[in-house]
């Protein structure tokens, strides 16, 4: 059994969508970053590929190449799950929580879920997603960005 943390920040900005887990949702500001900037998707990837002792995204999918502009964090997800299997492991859970505190996630999080688990090749009760604020305190309660962590158990099959 293998245990992965995975963390990730971006800014929020105008003139972008703000898509989480997947889900495109409804906001006046969006996230900063050269893919589609889906900080929990990215912390779901680090812990994974850090689970498998494989690097982080930034190693597989670098910012300084085109091919990676403004693409889907759902196929880089589906990406890592091929090479953290090639590696012989499979997912057993995936716990995350979104940091933001403006907007309001929980109508969307089953769908977040449900996209993790699909790009994962997992059934929904193996992944878990919560949000929370900072109470108004840092970058996140300012509403300057939004932040995510993850964490990870992988199997050898």
């Amino acid at each position: 059994m293998r245990i992965g943390i995975g963390y990730d920040v971006h800014r929020l900005t105008e003139e972008r969508k703000l898509i989480l887990g997947g889900v495109e949702i409804l906001h006046t500001l969006g996230l900063a970053g050269h893919s589609d900037a889906d900080v929990l998707l990215h912390a779901v990837m680090d812990a994974l590929l850090g689970a498998a002792a494989m690097g982080d995204i930034g190693a597989h999918f670098p910012d300084t190449e085109e091919k990676y502009r403004g693409i889907s964090s759902m196929k880089l997800l589906s990406s890592v799950r091929a090479l953290v299997e090639k590696e012989g492991y499979r997912v057993v859970n995936i716990d995350a929580t979104v940091i933001a505190q403006r907007p309001k996630l929980r109508p969307y999080i089953a769908a977040m879920e449900q996209n993790i688990a699909d790009a994962l090749a997992i059934e929904t009760g193996q992944v878990n997603v919560k949000a929370t604020t900072e109470e108004g305190l840092g970058f996140t309660g300012t509403e300057q960005g939004i932040a995510a962590q993850a964490v990870c158990l992988l199997k050898r099959v």
